[in-house]
Protein backbone atom coordinates (compact mmCIF):
# COMPACT_ATOMS: atom_id res chain seq x y z
CA UNK A 1 0.00 0.00 0.00
CA UNK A 2 1.46 3.18 -0.94
CA UNK A 3 1.58 6.30 1.93
CA UNK A 4 -1.30 7.95 -0.33
CA UNK A 5 -3.37 4.91 0.26
CA UNK A 6 -2.24 4.36 3.65
CA UNK A 7 -3.47 8.11 4.57
CA UNK A 8 -6.87 8.09 2.56
CA UNK A 9 -7.71 5.10 4.76
CA UNK A 10 -6.76 6.85 8.19
CA UNK A 11 -8.13 10.01 7.26
CA UNK A 12 -11.52 8.66 5.67
CA UNK A 13 -11.62 6.77 9.08
CA UNK A 14 -11.03 10.01 11.71
CA UNK A 15 -11.99 12.63 9.25
CA UNK A 16 -14.67 11.66 7.32
CA UNK A 17 -14.84 13.68 3.71
CA UNK A 18 -11.54 15.63 4.58
CA UNK A 19 -9.79 15.19 1.36
CA UNK A 20 -12.79 15.72 -0.60
CA UNK A 21 -13.29 19.13 0.83
CA UNK A 22 -9.75 20.23 0.73
CA UNK A 23 -9.78 19.74 -2.75
CA UNK A 24 -13.16 21.13 -3.27
CA UNK A 25 -11.79 24.65 -1.57
CA UNK A 26 -8.36 24.77 -2.50
CA UNK A 27 -7.89 22.30 -5.68
CA UNK A 28 -8.62 25.22 -8.33
CA UNK A 29 -6.27 26.89 -6.51
CA UNK A 30 -3.18 24.71 -5.86
CA UNK A 31 -4.09 21.53 -7.47
CA UNK A 32 -2.76 18.45 -5.49
CA UNK A 33 -2.84 20.01 -1.97
CA UNK A 34 -5.75 17.88 -0.63
CA UNK A 35 -3.37 14.70 -1.66
CA UNK A 36 -0.35 15.80 -0.72
CA UNK A 37 -1.92 16.66 3.10
CA UNK A 38 -3.44 13.58 3.14
CA UNK A 39 0.26 11.57 1.95
CA UNK A 40 2.62 13.17 3.86
CA UNK A 41 0.10 14.03 7.14
CA UNK A 42 -2.10 10.95 7.79
CA UNK A 43 0.19 8.21 5.25
CA UNK A 44 3.65 9.60 6.73
CA UNK A 45 3.35 11.33 9.83
CA UNK A 46 0.19 9.80 11.64
CA UNK A 47 1.12 6.47 10.17
CA UNK A 48 4.10 6.30 11.28
CA UNK A 49 5.53 3.92 13.88
CA UNK A 50 7.08 4.84 17.08
CA UNK A 51 4.13 6.66 18.72
CA UNK A 52 0.28 5.49 18.89
CA UNK A 53 -2.09 7.60 17.19
CA UNK A 54 -3.57 8.59 20.31
CA UNK A 55 -0.68 9.95 21.31
CA UNK A 56 0.26 12.05 18.18
CA UNK A 57 -3.24 13.28 18.53
CA UNK A 58 -1.84 14.38 22.09
CA UNK A 59 0.94 16.23 20.64
CA UNK A 60 -0.92 18.13 17.80
CA UNK A 61 -3.64 19.43 20.20
CA UNK A 62 -1.00 20.89 22.24
CA UNK A 63 1.19 22.14 19.65
CA UNK A 64 -2.55 23.50 17.80
CA UNK A 65 -3.63 24.60 21.26
CA UNK A 66 -0.13 26.52 21.88
CA UNK A 67 -0.06 28.27 18.51
CA UNK A 68 -2.80 30.22 19.78
CA UNK A 69 -6.64 31.02 18.24
CA UNK A 70 -5.60 31.55 14.51
CA UNK A 71 -5.63 27.49 14.31
CA UNK A 72 -9.11 27.35 15.63
CA UNK A 73 -10.42 25.19 12.64
CA UNK A 74 -7.74 22.68 12.67
CA UNK A 75 -8.24 22.23 16.24
CA UNK A 76 -11.41 21.33 16.40
CA UNK A 77 -10.76 18.93 13.57
CA UNK A 78 -8.08 17.52 15.53
CA UNK A 79 -9.84 16.93 18.76
CA UNK A 80 -12.46 15.36 16.85
CA UNK A 81 -10.27 13.11 15.80
CA UNK A 82 -8.27 12.74 18.94
CA UNK A 83 -11.69 11.69 20.16
CA UNK A 84 -12.08 8.91 17.38
CA UNK A 85 -8.35 7.84 18.43
CA UNK A 86 -9.25 7.11 21.93
CA UNK A 87 -8.68 10.34 24.36
CA UNK A 88 -10.82 11.66 26.77
CA UNK A 89 -12.44 14.91 27.49
CA UNK A 90 -9.99 15.01 30.61
CA UNK A 91 -6.84 14.30 28.70
CA UNK A 92 -7.45 16.85 26.06
CA UNK A 93 -8.68 19.49 28.26
CA UNK A 94 -5.25 18.90 30.42
CA UNK A 95 -3.39 18.99 28.04
CA UNK A 96 -4.45 21.98 26.68
CA UNK A 97 -4.09 23.74 29.75
CA UNK A 98 -0.76 22.54 30.09
CA UNK A 99 -0.21 24.88 27.03
CA UNK A 100 -0.82 28.07 28.93
CA UNK A 101 2.44 27.83 30.14
CA UNK A 102 3.88 28.08 26.82
CA UNK A 103 1.46 29.39 24.43
CA UNK A 104 -0.35 31.96 27.16
CA UNK A 105 -3.30 32.11 29.12
CA UNK A 106 -5.85 33.44 25.88
CA UNK A 107 -4.31 30.84 23.80
CA UNK A 108 -5.26 27.75 26.42
CA UNK A 109 -8.79 29.57 27.26
CA UNK A 110 -9.71 29.71 23.40
CA UNK A 111 -8.97 26.15 22.94
CA UNK A 112 -10.65 25.26 25.81
CA UNK A 113 -13.66 26.60 24.29
CA UNK A 114 -12.98 24.82 20.64
CA UNK A 115 -12.60 21.55 22.89
CA UNK A 116 -15.95 22.37 24.68
CA UNK A 117 -18.15 22.93 20.97
CA UNK A 118 -16.40 19.42 20.00
CA UNK A 119 -17.78 17.79 22.96
CA UNK A 120 -20.89 19.61 22.74
CA UNK A 121 -21.41 18.41 19.18
CA UNK A 122 -20.42 14.93 19.94
CA UNK A 123 -23.13 14.54 22.85
CA UNK A 124 -22.74 12.31 25.01
CA UNK A 125 -20.15 12.23 27.97
CA UNK A 126 -17.37 10.32 28.45
CA UNK A 127 -18.44 7.69 31.31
Amino acid sequence: MTTTETGRALSEALNPGMEAALEASYGHLVPGLAEGIVDFAYGRQYARPGLSLRDRYLATIAALAALGGQTRPQLKVNIAAGRKAGLTRQEIGEVIWQMSLYGGFPSAINALNAALEVFDEEGAEDV
